[in-house]
């Protein structure tokens, strides 16, 4: 047992899933078909594919997820044995507005986000809820095309304002949209279709295609905070960055210039949330790179005044980078531009595992965006194996846990940070977001279900389940 610092007091400890990868239920209760439902499984090495045109005879992981839409109860009861004060979650855009352009909103989808938070709050567990996790309305896509329509901000910022008075009794912290900052990998139409619903037409310009469709997703979340301080004023609502810091190779200059370019690139979303403004190097490199965004008076107005309360941010691993040659203008693509770190090991799923990288990632940021920040997404997918007594050694996932809540809590203690709370990836097995596998886990709590949702779906709890609820139980102290 490792020893670490006591967090402070009313620090909140819990877990992290999203909807469409726990739910389920993809037909029940009214809800509509959103992005993720028509998204087949893919593997470590065969990317995702989205296939709108058919829903038969192929494998589609969310449609099924963990069934959660139906186990919530036992869920939450997991969770509050677990010490959980916090449970970060989604609510799925589609069982609100099926569609996403109706005038009113779909009353049996808004009650059972009723009975879910009221069975958090009756176990003593905090929501902390993500409006939109990936799952925009299919319609809004096909029809609208995305968040390149500035129709969708106004659908988005409707479906905001039904949520925040629903349950603004309920729920104190909220986040707009989830990593949004992952679209910036321009040359992979995946993140950009989960991000902003964006499916680009041959020879479109991909990279102004992402910037202006990532403009009106700040606008539209600049707008979501206003609503909300206007429903109530004691409300916190937050951004949710995807932090992985990006170091350069080597000290040689040219290296260290374009890590600092990288992360200016992947991280610009943060500045215009927190301080409500484009940074002056991102204007210079449009003008630069002829990108045309319509960003107009009344955009630049809405971003300064919903700058948000606090930073959420996800951090799984770090990234490398080193000049080349033939790249003199430094120009950051993730693709072609990172490069593996020698110092760092990795998963089975080639994500570099660098605890400190947390630590730096929060001194870096609070020191940029001067706000608290929420950790609520941490964690290690891997092959679990189900003993012959039903047990799950998962000492590898303790181990990762373990080692970057030490560098969290040294970022806290002894680095001044300021930290709302911790909630690791995840809470309780999932179908991965990336990859549509249930063989990449990440839980606490085991589910026996496999890649086609055959199995059980009984719940188990994990040796990290254990772990975790003495890290709990002692604030930190224990690790």
């Amino acid at each position: 047992m490792t020893k670490g610092y006591k967090m402070p007091e009313g620090f909140l400890w819990g877990g992290a899933t999203a909807a469409h990868q726990v739910e389920g239920g993809w037909q029940e209760g009214g809800k509509g078909l959103s992005i993720a439902d028509v998204m087949r499984a893919g593997s470590k090495d065969v990317k995702r594919v989205e296939d709108p045109a058919v829903l038969d005879g192929q494998i589609y992981p969310n449609h099924w997820g963990v069934e959660f839409y139906s186990h919530y109860k036992e869920d939450i009861k997991l969770f509050a044995e677990m010490g959980f004060s916090c449970f970060r979650l989604s609510i799925a855009w589609t069982r609100i507005f099926p569609n996403g352009d109706e005038a009113t909103p779909n009353e049996e989808g808004l009650a059972f986000y009723d009975d879910v938070f009221d069975t958090c709050l009756a176990n003593g567990i905090q929501p902390i809820v993500t409006l939109s996790h990936f799952e925009i309305p299919l319609k809004l896509v096909q029809e609208y095309g995305g968040f390149r329509n500035r129709q969708v901000v106004d659908f988005f910022t409707k479906f905001a304002e039904v949520c925040f008075r629903r349950y603004h009794d309920k729920v104190k912290y909220w986040m707009t949209f989830n990593e949004i900052n992952n679209q910036t990998n321009w040359h992979d139409p995946h993140p950009l279709l989960q991000n902003s619903g964006l499916i680009l037409e041959d020879g479109e310009n991909w990279e102004e295609a992402m910037f202006q469709a990532a403009h009106l997703e700040l606008v539209a979340s600049a707008q979501a905070v206003q609503i909300a301080h206007a429903i109530d004023p004691t409300l916190q609502v937050g951004d949710m960055i995807a932090m992985s810091p990006i170091y350069p190779l080597t000290a040689k200059p040219q290296d260290v210039m374009m890590a600092e370019r990288a992360m200016r690139y992947r991280y610009y979303f943060g500045d215009v949330h927190a301080l409500g403004e484009y940074p002056a190097w991102l204007l210079n490199y449009w003008a630069k790179r002829d990108i045309h965004v319509d960003v107009t008076e009344a955009d630049e107005a809405i971003l300064k005044a919903g700058a948000v309360d606090y930073v959420g941010f996800s951090y799984y691993n770090s990234g490398a980078v080193e000049y080349k040659a033939d790249n003199p203008d430094m120009v950051y693509d993730e693709s072609n531009s990172q490069v593996p770190n020698p110092y760092v090991p990795r998963s089975d799923w080639g994500w570099q595992i660098d605890p400190v990288g947390l630590r730096y990632a929060m001194n870096w940021m609070q020191a940029r965006w001067n706000k608290p920040m929420f950790i609520v997404e941490n964690g290690f997918g891997a092959y679990d194996t189900v003993e012959a007594d039903g047990s799950v050694h998962d000492d590898y996932r303790i181990k990762y846990l373990s080692d970057h809540i030490e560098q969290m809590e040294k970022a806290v203690v002894e680095d001044g940070c300021q930290l709302i709370g911790y909630t690791p990836w995840s809470a309780i097995d999932i179908v991965s977001a990336s990859t549509g596998e249930m063989k990449k886990r990440y839980g606490l709590i085991f589910v026996d279900a496999d890649d086609a949702g055959q199995g059980s779906f009984k719940r188990s709890r994990k040796d990290s389940f254990y772990w975790y609820q003495n890290v709990i139980k002692t604030n930190g102290a224990e690790l």
